[in-house]
């Protein structure tokens, strides 16, 4: 995978090493133009979690770092750019991402840690907007896809709409849905013998069912594989998700930006995963249940502060809240300061804290009687702490070549309060 990646980069770079683009204009001079290219951007991250809790293992502390994550995340964006007949800009963007990740929870889907452990994602994208300067309008759509092995599938479009203001305001609305499909692989114990046709008979049988969505069953003799049988025909759940997101942004002095973001966020479906166990006060494990609806309601405020010609101050502010009982805060502040007009420092910070949502409890505290119960820690009580540094490189005339003008390194430390660790480190390369 990192071979990919580097050799999308040097394919990119050749490919604009033999021509670059002179600076935009102002798009009132455009009349009827087709589409150009305008922008390309590669994005590469990598990602290593520790953690001791997994949802796979309903939150089970006595195995150490089950809840251990890799992840390598390579994206880019194609941008191009034209203006029709009525001078609107028009923006196409085309986007395609890939990850590959390992995570030592998965392999306990079986419960003898037989399973696959890795796995990859795709997820292509595709914009399109179109700008009209004279009166300060921009509509937008948009289509997404993501598929994670053959087990989760997801379909989503976004409408969006902006409008300016005359006094430096911008009102904005954006629409958006998601379309899910999971595919229901259960923990091995939970695999009913007559699920599967043909099994051998054996002195014991162990399920497996594979990250790919196989269900099997291995049979055992004196330690050795005898037989095994597979069944495709798995059953899958639907999710659909639902967002109207509300902003407006406010230019109040030559210093001072401010812009506020509202979310109202609806869930239904199969809202839990069907390989998250949870384990009762009577010891006996079973898979989490959750509710069919959820509402969620995020609000966010941001303010940017220009403090001489160097140094900004940016701050961000979030209150969440939904009604499975979870709430959080999140605050941040990221303080840019330029070394050289084309050099640049981003050290930052971001502090989070929510409560548990009610569904929630630790290993073993859950009894038989609840309606609904989970033990993945994402909605446990706790707090987090994230702090790094960013560098941007953009001088006038390019990097090693014109067409890439910008470089951008970022590198941030997590940890979370309840035993979580992670480092990440991503690349920004762009192109005109």
């Amino acid at each position: 995978m990192k071979k990919t990646c580097l050799t999308l980069i040097g394919i990119v770079i050749l490919f604009f090493h033999g021509f670059s683009q002179s600076p935009a204009k102002d798009s009132s001079a455009y009349k009827s133009r087709k589409l150009k290219l305008d922008e390309v951007n590669i994005v590469s991250s990598y990602y290593d979690q520790t953690a001791d809790k997994s949802a796979v293992m309903g939150g089970r502390t006595d195995s150490k770092g089950i809840g251990d994550v890799t992840d390598l995340a390579n994206g880019i964006d194609i941008k191009f750019i034209g203006w029709d007949s009525k001078q609107r800009k028009n923006s196409l963007t085309a986007g395609l991402g890939i990850d590959y990740h390992t995570a030592a929870s998965q392999a306990f889907v079986d419960s003898n840690g037989h399973a696959r452990n890795n796995g990859t994602r795709i997820y292509p994208t595709l914009d399109w907007t179109i700008t009209n300067d004279q009166k300060g309008t921009e509509f937008g759509l948009g289509a997404y896809y993501s598929a994670e092995h053959n087990y989760y599938h997801s379909l989503g479009f976004n409408t969006s709409f902006s409008k300016k203001t005359n006094k430096d305001g911008e009102f904005g609305v954006k629409l958006t849905s998601y379309f899910d499909n999971i595919k229901m692989i259960r923990p091995s114990e939970f695999i009913p013998v007559d699920s599967i046709k043909n099994v051998p008979s054996s002195d014991s049988i162990v399920y497996i069912t594979t990250a790919s969505g196989r269900t099997e069953a291995l049979s055992y003799n004196n330690g050795q594989i005898v037989g095994k049988s597979s069944k495709e025909n798995i059953p899958s759940a639907g999710r659909n998700t639902f967002t109207a997101s509300l902003s407006f942004s406010q230019v109040f002095n030559a210093r001072l930006q401010g812009s506020m973001a509202l979310d109202l966020v609806y869930q239904s479906g199969y809202l839990g995963l069907p390989f998250h166990r949870v384990y009762f006060n009577t010891g006996k494990d079973t898979i989490e249940n959750l509710p069919s609806q959820r509402f969620k309601l995020p609000i966010g405020l941001r303010l940017n502060y220009f403090l001489g010609d160097r140094i900004i101050l940016r701050s961000y502010y979030r209150f969440y809240v939904d009604n499975w009982g979870l709430k959080s805060h999140t605050a941040s502040l990221e303080i840019p300061r330029k070394i050289t007009p084309f050099f640049s420092l981003s050290p930052f910070y971001r502090f989070y804290i929510q409560s548990a949502a009610k569904y929630f409890a630790p290993y073993e505290v859950h009894t038989p009687q609840d309606q609904y119960f989970t033990s993945n820690y994402a909605l446990a009580a706790f707090s987090s702490n994230f702090f790094g540094m960013g560098i941007r490189l953009a001088p006038p005339n390019g990097i090693f070549i014109k067409s890439l003008n910008v470089l951008e390194i970022r590198y941030g430390h997590y940890t979370q309060s309840v035993d979580l660790v992670s480092n990440i480190i991503s690349l920004n390369l762009k192109f005109r």
